[in-house]
């Protein structure tokens, strides 16, 4: 369901607005010059349950340079990159206890709109849920459960994503892989914090997607070259070994068995679990994906008929497909053929990001699906939000386009990982042995066919922690998605359960 609020008129600036100051270089040099700095201070008030919160907004492109040497001799430095952010600062707060959060979204290539204005900041986007989409031209509205009611909040968009870009005469390419992504991230972080004077503060890092697998490495990176160590982590959605969701390698069963859960949630949300509950279809297919179906994959041929048709009618049953379909897809189940074939007969398909939306099939006998039905849902209220609102409200003006999904940041480079799994569960595992104050929240959405949960859960159960520090790790589950947030039970109580790790994680309140 929406929110019940009448939407608001998307106007220009939050009530208590008084100011905005551009510290933009103008440039009227016919010389191209070296690229400085370009940000806009606006100043608003909040108004949550807790009372009135003045707050400074900052954003634009933050410069990041690099030291340049020729044959050992310093040179000076360059300019890398421009980035863009978002900083939320709330007035008059003392910056040695006041929390920041840095937060970016996933992809990778996806910037941050998303965590922005749906969950985080202190305005968000109505676009609308499963059975009442928001129609064209939407609304922007305050967030009177933003979590900036308790931290500070700095946005991040990585290279190529929103209004990030290269500076002139650099390649952007030396970002668009897993190690410069993580270099440039938190090269930006430690700019940031030391610009600010927040080294004192207590800090936190948010991703969602593969922004958990950039945040579990970017925390070690941080506590460890940087040596900025951490209060908090949020992984919302998490996928930290990609070997987990990984249907590519024919090979790899390991994707089919951890998938499982995630599809009998969703035959379940379609009907076809008629008289049991969710919890208990669900909890069926867990048991049977941890134990009896890896080894029905392990068998292969040597499956008995008796055993290899026990298991396709009990994958069918679990999964809301035919017998004679799982049959033919050799009790492997791919989830984007999934998509397709659960409602085929109706001629309609569901989402992966959140399968509670469907959407009407483009073909009855397509392999796959054309569209995610979710992603459709939603993308057109936020990207008309962000484009208005960091013009309109916050006074940014820039005329290349905001870049919400960066389809050039591909091939992404995993160089890194070149001949092992894409893993970074062994830096979650430093970083926590590192800092042992480090908390982690972890974020599962039911009806996430993008990371599900059972895979996101064998990971963390697989770490290599002593008992002491798993106790570190806390877990929330929500009924909805991907982006649980664009649930409305879904985004009050997730924002209430962030802000209740945000107290106990900066140390302002005893664990509960």
């Amino acid at each position: 369901m929406t929110s019940p609020e009448t939407p608001a008129p998307v106007t220009p600036a939050t009530p208590g607005t008084v100011t905005a100051t551009h510290t933009a270089t103008t440039r009227t040099s016919t010389a191209a010059p070296a690229p400085s700095d370009a940000t806009v201070t606006t100043r608003h008030t909040l108004r949550t349950a807790s009372g009135e919160l003045p707050y400074t907004a900052t954003t634009g492109r933050i410069v990041l340079r690099e030291e340049v040497y020729d044959d050992g001799v310093f040179q000076g430095t360059r300019a890398k990159a421009e980035v863009f952010l978002t900083a939320y600062t709330a007035d008059d707060a003392d910056p040695t206890t006041r929390p920041v959060a840095f937060v970016f979204n996933g992809g990778p290539g996806s910037a941050s709109l998303w965590l922005h204005l749906g969950l985080l900041g202190p305005r968000r986007v109505l676009a609308g849920d499963t059975g009442e989409p928001a129609a064209p031209p939407y609304a922007l509205v305050d967030n009177a459960e933003s979590l900036l009611a308790h931290t500070d909040l700095v946005f991040i968009d990585p290279m190529s994503t929103g209004y990030t870009r290269a500076a002139e005469g650099q390649k952007p390419g030396d970002y668009h892989g897993y190690a410069g992504d993580i270099s440039a991230i938190g090269e930006l972080i430690r700019l940031w914090t030391s610009r600010q004077s927040r080294w004192l503060s207590p800090k936190f890092v948010i991703g969602e997607s593969y922004g958990t697998l950039r945040g579990a490495a970017l925390a070690e990176h941080l506590q460890g070259p940087l040596g900025m160590y951490l209060n908090g982590l949020v992984l919302i959605s998490s996928v930290l070994d990609l070997s987990s969701i990984d249907f590519e390698n024919q090979r790899n069963d390991r994707a089919h068995a951890l998938y499982l859960p995630f599809y009998a949630a969703t035959a379940h949300r379609h009907g076809k679990h008629p008289g049991r509950s969710r919890d208990d279809v669900v909890a069926e297919a867990q048991e049977y994906a941890d134990r009896d179906y890896p080894w029905v994959l392990s068998r292969g041929s040597r499956l008995t008929a008796a055993e290899r048709a026990d298991a396709v009618a009990t994958l069918a049953r679990l999964t809301g497909l035919s017998e004679e379909y799982v049959d033919r897809a050799d009790l492997r189940i791919e989830h984007w053929r999934y998509f397709g074939e659960l409602l085929r007969a109706e001629r309609r398909t569901v989402g992966r990001l959140d399968s509670r939306f469907t959407g009407p099939a483009a073909s009855a006998i397509a392999e796959e699906m054309d569209a995610d039905p979710s992603f459709d849902a939603i993308d057109g209220g936020y990207t008309a939000a962000i484009n208005h609102y960091l013009r309109a409200e916050l006074g940014y003006e820039n005329d290349l386009p905001y870049e919400r999904i960066a389809e050039r940041v591909h091939p992404w480079s995993y160089a890194d990982f070149e001949g092992r799994p894409i893993d970074v569960s062994p830096l979650l595992e430093r970083a926590m042995r590192r800092n042992p104050h480090l908390l982690v929240h972890v974020a599962f959405g039911v009806y996430d066919g993008a990371t599900p949960p059972a895979a996101a859960e064998q990971v963390l159960a697989l770490l290599r922690l002593p008992d002491e520090l798993r106790g570190n790790i806390e877990k929330a589950y929500y009924n909805a998605g991907h982006m649980m947030y664009v649930h409305e039970e879904s985004r009050v109580r997730q924002s209430a359960d962030l802000a209740d790790f945000i107290r106990r994680a900066s140390r302002q309140a005893p664990p509960a």
